[in-house]
């Protein structure tokens, strides 16, 4: 069986680029596509329309997420059942919908992509929801997006098949940024939802150290502010009690032109990451963009960020248990070397080069083909 005589069933989320399952989702169906494979798609119900296929918005939403998302996937299991009729093997792109995509299958095979958090479904949620989830992973085949990710799927959820499939990268879009870096004002810039789980706090922190040592500095902060409003509040008074006006700047969300405009302008990338209870980072898809882009990245040990930054060689990865210290060294180490900065920069982009979308599609075709030649 060819790429182009698969027909897969796929269950994802809202097409708008948004979150990061959002992103995965669209990213991976047309790089699916581009490699010739033929999709159902059925989506969260706040899907904009994805231009040249058919899709079939039904799901509860994800962002934000609907309440009662068990019972609103069971409510949509007989249309589920029927648009994937005739495909070769089912696909949920993100954790939530694993328990529909168990449910469907007729002897088919059933896939699940792992991002991050949600594998710790014993701890995610309460019973019989918690249940509910955990047995649809047990069932279905995990493809998780780092190792890290991996190593609590086995450790949360054994036995589960498990296997690793990266991320990708656009790395045609990000390799004609043209780095120019801050001049005589340099940056640091952060991307993603203003969160606990991204380290936006200890970044803060870490940029009134840097700024003793860098007087010049600036940290452009880019991402939703209303993902979790009360964190993003403390994360402005830190900056207003450590004085940092003009020296950390909070965004928000930007245009896509404006968003490589800021790689364009930056030195540095940093994604501090932090473990809080069940949640961690699954991958951190920004450092690779960042890479792709150009830019030295630092990122967080002990989680995703470990498969998209090569320690030393495309960035600098730091402890977790003094980040704000050794965030604060790690940001002061290349921006007082800046041709160690621009040897990790351009190593970045063949690092991201080699890691694009349309690699992981090609060893996610091949696992599906595995899958049904058992």
């Amino acid at each position: 069986m060819t790429a182009e005589s698969l027909h897969v069933g796929l269950l994802t989320a809202d097409l708008d680029l948004q979150h990061g399952w959002a992103r995965y989702s669209l990213e991976m169906a047309n790089a699916l596509r581009r490699a010739g494979v033929k999709m159902t798609m059925i989506t969260a119900r706040n899907s904009p329309p994805l231009p040249g296929v058919e899709i079939h918005p039904i799901l509860p939403a994800l962002n934000p997420m609907d309440r009662g998302m068990l019972p609103r996937q069971f409510a949509v299991l007989p249309r589920v059942r029927a648009l994937f009729q005739d495909c070769d093997l089912i696909h949920a792109m993100v954790e939530p919908y694993a328990p529909l995509a168990v449910r469907v299958p007729g002897g088919r095979p059933v896939f699940v992509t792992a991002h991050g958090s949600y594998v710790r479904a014993n701890r995610m949620r309460q019973p019989p929801a918690s249940w509910v989830y955990a047995a649809a992973f047990q069932r279905a085949a995990l493809i998780c997006v780092s190792r890290y990710t991996e190593k609590v799927a086995q450790a949360t959820l054994s036995p589960v098949s498990t296997r690793v499939i990266g991320n990708g990268v656009d790395a045609e879009t990000f390799s004609q940024v043209y780095h120019v870096g801050g001049g005589s004002t340099p940056t640091v810039l952060f991307v993603g939802a203003v969160k606990a789980r991204k380290g936006v706090l200890e970044l803060v922190r870490a940029a009134a150290k840097v700024r003793e040592r860098v007087p010049g500095v600036r940290f452009y902060i880019v991402g939703a502010l209303d993902a979790e409003p009360d964190y993003a509040d403390q994360v402005r008074r830190a900056a207003d009690d450590l004085n940092l006006g003009g020296v950390v700047e909070f965004a928000g969300r930007i245009s896509d032109d404006a968003l490589l405009k800021a790689y364009a302008h930056a030195d540095i990338f940093a994604l501090p990451s932090v473990n809080i209870g069940w949640k961690f980072e699954g991958f951190g898809l920004a450092l690779l963009e960042a890479s792709a882009a150009g830019l030295p990245v630092i990122g967080s040990r002990d989680c995703g960020a470990e498969d998209a930054v090569v320690e030393g060689e495309t960035g600098l990865l730091v402890s977790q248990t003094d980040l704000q210290r050794d965030l604060a060294d790690a940001l002061l180490r290349l921006l007082n070397d800046p041709a160690a900065a621009a040897r990790m920069g351009a190593a970045g982009r063949a690092f991201a080069a080699a890691h694009t979308w349309n690699r992981a599609a090609a060893a996610l075709i091949k696992v599906y083909h595995e899958a049904l030649r058992r």
